[in-house]
């Protein structure tokens, strides 16, 4: 049986079980609502991928996506923001979860320095481990810190799921079934590699899963084997394990930072029930608002009775669409689309332009050079979009190192870079790609052509199975996703080859 997509209409409030659109008609599942920044060993969707350490994001999110620590309750606001009297929904939690939360806080975190929730007036201690390493269990000296964000979540959950009278089975009953996620890590490894080679997903994929089954075996297992009152077998799974770690991926928000909290690590996710509701489309028609008492979904433009309300989960490239989230945009909706030219490709490109052993020493030196400025790093990439450059700064300043005249990079060493008046010389936009030096285009070129080499396929075979329909149709589902994220990409790099020819 099809299982329809959840999805709110206008002007009828909450719609669950909403017809798909003519856009995600294809999609097997109920997923595609999520809202958290980044997964499990995951990747920022608003950054690029790998970017390089302690460098900032060069484009923002759209829509950041809200959530207040402090709140039990949401509000929707349904419909066009216009309307005299707009329908609202404001989903109480139940003191039964809070009550949970905190027997297992109270475990993981006998300090209970921070706040989970709140109920009147009485502060739950947080789902996290203490400051004090003399709290930690033995296990914990073992492991690193990063994911703990994630884990007294997902605890929390396991812990809910197994409960035969828990006060969230109506909220667990909206979800997907568990085992019919369609994020790429569930796909077999050999559908995955034939399917999205050279997308970068596979390789996120992989991060992924080898950072679950590490924060299984090293904190979430021992804590549940430790606690068998809270958890029973039945939840000591890997594999039920992985699926939650993908629910909350595409279904969690998180507070955003302040920018004075740049530095900080990423909030903690929380599942908000009825905010979750809605799905994603570049071209939304609301979007979500933070206040300081509730979550509200705001219309962007008036809204027609039964039309599908969309939200927006940030601009999202297809890649982080697919991985993240289960799903895609067909080519061309996703306004936000991008293709990625890893940073050691340009290398790669520029040490095959080198004559001589001494040229190549001296394009690594200039490379270490652009590492130490925090322009490029192993596994970085220079992200680039329809219309925009998004890591305008690092590409700009990775063509003019490399290319530059030898007597030129001396004196640019010796000053440690460049003043800000010479970068805004070197603006580098998607429409100014045609003026650049004839070195640096050609750079740019080599590089992109080395890059459609890492797919399986070319943009014309693309191309000649989205042009026939009969042959369109007789693609499974994830084949049709993938072809979409290989098509974009593709796309995206064939416009620089004409830019750059």
């Amino acid at each position: 049986m099809e299982i329809g997509q959840r999805g709110c209409s206008a002007g009828s409030g909450a719609s669950w079980g909403t017809p798909l659109s003519n856009k995600r008609a294809n999609s097997p599942n109920r997923t595609n609502h999520g809202r958290t920044a980044l997964g499990t060993g995951g990747r920022d969707p608003g950054h690029p991928r790998g970017e390089p350490a302690n460098r900032q994001p060069p484009r923002p999110r759209k829509e950041p996506r809200f959530c207040n620590r402090t709140q039990t309750s949401t509000a929707g606001s349904l419909g066009s923001r216009g309307q005299t009297e707009s329908k609202q929904r404001r989903v109480q939690a139940p003191d039964g979860w809070g009550q949970a939360c905190t027997r297992v806080a109270r475990l993981l975190n006998p300090i209970g320095n921070r706040s989970y929730g709140r109920s009147g007036n009485k502060r739950k201690p947080s789902l996290l481990f203490g400051a004090d390493a003399k709290t930690r269990p033995p296990w914990f000296r073992h492991v690193q810190p990063a994911g703990l964000g994630w884990v007294p979540l997902l605890l929390a959950l396991l812990h809910e799921l197994q409960a035969p009278a828990s006060l969230w089975s109506p909220y667990f009953a909206l979800w997907p079934e568990l085992d019919r996620l369609e994020h790429p890590m569930f796909w077999p490894e050999e559908e995955r590699q034939r399917l999205l080679q050279g997308t970068g997903v596979p390789e996120a994929v992989e991060k992924d899963l080898a950072n679950i089954r590490s924060e299984f075996y090293s904190i979430v297992l021992p804590f549940m084997e430790a606690h068998p009152d809270l958890f029973g077998p039945s939840v000591r799974s890997l594999e039920l394990y992985h699926q939650l770690v993908a629910l909350v991926m595409a279904y969690s928000f998180q507070e955003p930072l302040e920018e004075e909290e740049d530095e900080k690590e990423p909030n903690s996710p929380l599942m908000v029930p009825a905010a979750d509701i809605l799905n994603h489309l570049a071209n939304h028609n609301a979007n979500l608002e933070y206040s300081a008492d509730y979550l509200r979904m705001v219309a962007t433009r008036p809204i027609p009775k039964g039309q599908e309300i969309f939200n927006t989960y940030g601009q999202m490239a297809n890649w982080q669409l697919i991985h993240m989230y289960g799903f895609v945009e067909p080519y061309p909706d996703n306004t936000d689309d991008t293709a990625d030219i890893q940073m050691v490709t340009v290398r790669e490109a520029a040490v095959r332009g080198t004559k001589g052993e001494a040229e190549r020493l001296q394009l690594y030196e200039r490379w270490d050079f652009l590492c130490k400025l925090e322009m490029v790093g192993e596994e970085g990439a220079f992200v680039i979009g329809r219309e925009e450059v998004l890591t305008e700064e690092e590409l700009a300043a990775t063509l003019k190192v490399l290319c530059m005249p030898a007597e030129e990079f001396r004196e640019f060493k010796d000053r440690d870079g460049w003043g800000e008046d010479e970068w805004e010389e070197d603006r580098l936009t998607v429409t100014n790609i045609p003026k650049l030096k004839a070195s640096w285009r050609q750079l740019l070129r080599d590089s992109v052509l080395l890059t459609l080499q890492t797919y399986a396929t070319d943009l014309k075979t693309e191309e000649d199975v989205l042009s026939n329909k009969e042959a369109y149709a007789k693609l499974s589902w994830r084949e049709k996703q993938a072809l979409q994220v290989r098509y974009g990409q593709k796309m995206i790099l064939h416009q620089l080859l004409e830019l750059t020819s």
